[in-house]
């Protein structure tokens, strides 16, 4: 293996959003550095089941709004 070509891999601490912490091996900071989490499994909406994009109202929403009582003439 070529010296100087891989990153440090080092111990660091992940601070989750409900202020749990584990330490864990990575690249990321320094030796020591803790890692806040602004989300995480435990607050994003993908994991807990909250609401989702599509059910606010997208592209095609913002079209049917606009355009729903359109008829085509035959």
């Amino acid at each position: 293996m070529k010296a100087d070509t891989h990153p440090d891999y080092h111990m660091i601490t992940v601070k989750m959003t409900d202020g749990t912490e584990f330490q864990t091996r990575s690249t990321w900071g320094a030796e020591g550095d803790t890692l806040t989490l602004e989300i995480d499994p435990t607050s994003h909406p993908a994991w807990t089941g909250g609401t989702k994009q599509l059910q606010e109202g997208g592209r095609v929403a913002r079209f049917n709004a606009k355009f729903g009582g359109l008829k085509l003439k035959k």
